[in-house]
């Protein structure tokens, strides 16, 4: 795994969440994974496809998500509702088209496929020899995870 695609990831998650929500996001330990559990209330997929593929997984926990939505909409909800999850995918969806653009900047041309948002229980793709790499990012209102799935596509 290069150190651009977690620095890309890491660089518009953390410029997204600083102009969207006023909160700036912190970089945990990055660890590698080989098999993607987790156990966070909402997820969102976005699909890599160009010249490189793969899946990019964005984790977050039912509070963090109940108070970014109040924070973008100024609306207190007490759970994830389909208005909650379409905020979700579509903070997801800024973030991994800002990573790609910031991957162009290496020669990576590359699109995402439009976010599946999963709530409740979560059952990932298996992984296939290659090793996925967590990207934990803290902040004031709670810890989520980006997963870094991606590997050139030859």
């Amino acid at each position: 795994m290069k150190v651009e695609y977690v620095n890309s990831f890491y660089k518009a998650a953390k410029d997204v969440f600083q102009l969207m929500v006023d909160i700036d996001p912190q970089r945990g330990d990055l660890k590698f994974i080989e098999n993607i559990s987790n156990d966070k209330d909402a997820n969102v997929e976005l699909g890599v496809i160009g010249d490189l593929k793969g899946t990019i997984l964005f984790s977050f926990p039912k509070n963090m998500t109940l108070e970014m939505v109040k924070i973008l909409s100024g609306m207190e909800m007490d759970k994830i509702d389909n208005f909650a999850s379409s905020a979700l995918g579509e903070m997801a969806n800024i973030i991994g088209g800002n990573a790609l653009t910031l991957l162009a900047q290496h020669h990576y041309t590359c699109d995402i496929v439009p976010p599946q948002i999963f709530i409740g229980e979560y059952k990932p793709h298996p992984i296939d020899s290659d090793k996925a790499l967590l990207l934990p990012l803290l902040t004031p209102i709670g810890e989520f995870d980006i997963t870094i799935l991606l590997k050139e596509n030859k």
